[in-house]
């Protein structure tokens, strides 16, 4: 991991190089998935089928990429009793949390005395991305079909990457109906996207999209808005862990760890601290433990590319420095970490203190781990169930309260020159 302390001469111009170009912003990979999308829109299965043969080595057609009963039921039997466990206890606190999040219809009198409100409505059709690849997120199915099912979606229809051989993990088929899936494909990357947006002969256009993905997948979310609704733009995952010296050197290292560990090389740690005695034993931390890890080579990898040790003068600083990268995770190791949190403006998800890890949040705690990444989180908050709702304004006015509003109607008609407008409301009187 590199280091960066405030003493360095240079310091803020290395903070540039950390704070580096977010991948939704590259223009190689913009300028590969619009020509993707473009293909999918014109040649649709077609295109589809030629992508995942091209992309996962699964030579398919297009009656083989909609997931069969028989292979659902089959992974249902073949999940063993831990994995049934450990679904029922994730979907149960995801649901509670959810639902606690629902919006509800509500009216009101305006000044006029008319009824005025909003009412909300699930979406009907929804797409949900699950990743795949070298680290299928079977908890990912948990963390946005659920909310879908609260939210009351009819019809929630996931894609997903699968192997040469054409096939999915059983486990994210056993969560993903669980959950609440109505339909599976075997499609990944931004074909998938492309296919939810435009719709194909197979894949039947959704009105929203929802999920993670790697860069090429938030590049076809980014380019597909208004033709589409998305949810938020998550891509490669980050993690920054703000700590004094009262952080666990271990916890911390442990923690920088797992968030690099997806495989994309994309994702990004950063250790922002107040203390150079926690600075060195994280990074003695990290030398005494990746060695130990399965998937070390993709950790040092991403490590490699952006894994950072900071050390800044003092913890106003550090908190600066957060809303400034806007990080999908924030881990708060401080004293008063609760008082910390409360500045940390731009953050996806905040946890707090020594015991809260980022992989609760992974995986059981209950809040959607979609979660902005890139630095996303300045503008946009993590999946909540609220957004696969609809929200429509419902306006009801009688011959009373209309003729309490008309002199005003009048007036802004008049100074906008649109008389018809005004005329629509006077004709009632």
């Amino acid at each position: 991991m590199k280091i960066v302390r405030y003493t360095d001469k240079n310091f803020s111009a290395k903070l540039r190089a950390v704070a580096a170009d977010s991948s939704l912003f590259d223009a190689e990979i913009e300028a590969r998935t619009k020509a993707i999308l473009h293909d999918v829109f014109v040649r649709g299965d077609d295109a589809v089928l030629d992508f995942t043969e091209k992309f996962d080595g699964a030579k398919l057609t297009a009656e083989q990429l909609a997931v069969t009963q028989v292979e659902i039921f089959n992974a249902s039997l073949a999940a063993d009793e831990s994995l049934r466990a450990a679904v029922a206890e994730a979907e149960n606190n995801i649901a509670s949390f959810a639902k606690k999040s629902l919006r509800k219809n509500w009216s009101a009198k305006n000044s006029h005395g008319a009824s005025v409100g909003e009412k909300f409505d699930p979406f009907t059709r929804v797409g949900v991305y699950i990743p795949g690849g070298t680290a299928p997120l079977v908890s990912t199915a948990l963390m946005t079909i659920t909310l879908a099912k609260v939210a009351g979606c009819k019809e929630i229809v996931v894609t997903t990457p699968c192997g040469k051989d054409g096939s999915i993990n059983p486990a994210i088929l056993f969560a993903a109906r669980a959950a609440g899936a109505t339909e599976i494909y075997r499609v990944g990357g931004a074909q998938a996207i492309a296919a939810l947006a435009y719709g194909t002969k197979t894949i039947r256009r959704v009105q929203k999209i929802f999920g993670p993905g790697n860069a090429y997948v938030s590049m076809a979310k980014r380019l597909l808005v208004g033709r589409v609704a998305i949810d938020l733009l998550a891509g490669p995952s980050d993690l920054l862990v703000i700590a004094d010296d009262t952080a666990n050197p271990k916890f911390a290292a442990a923690d920088l760890l797992a968030q690099a560990e997806h495989g994309s090389g994309h994702e990004r740690t950063w250790l922002v601290t107040t203390s150079e005695k926690v600075l060195r034993a994280v990074e003695s931390e990290i030398k005494k433990q990746l060695p130990k890890l399965a998937r070390k080579e993709f950790i040092s990898r991403a490590l490699q590319n952006n894994g950072w040790l900071i050390l800044v003068k003092n913890l106003d600083d550090a908190i600066a420095l957060t809303n400034q990268f806007a990080p999908e995770h924030c881990e708060v190791m401080t004293r008063q970490p609760q008082k910390v949190s409360e500045k940390i403006l731009t953050a996806g998800a905040i946890f707090l203190g020594n015991w809260s890890p980022t992989v609760l949040g992974d995986y059981v705690a209950g809040p959607s781990h979609v979660l902005p990444t890139d630095g996303a989180g300045a503008s946009f908050a993590g999946l909540t169930v609220d957004q696969f709702q609809r929200r429509t304004s419902v306006v009801e006015y009688n011959r009373a309260s209309l003729k309490k509003a008309l002199k005003s109607v009048k007036k802004f008609a008049e100074l906008e020159g649109l008389d018809a407008h005004g005329k629509s409301a006077e004709i009632r009187k």
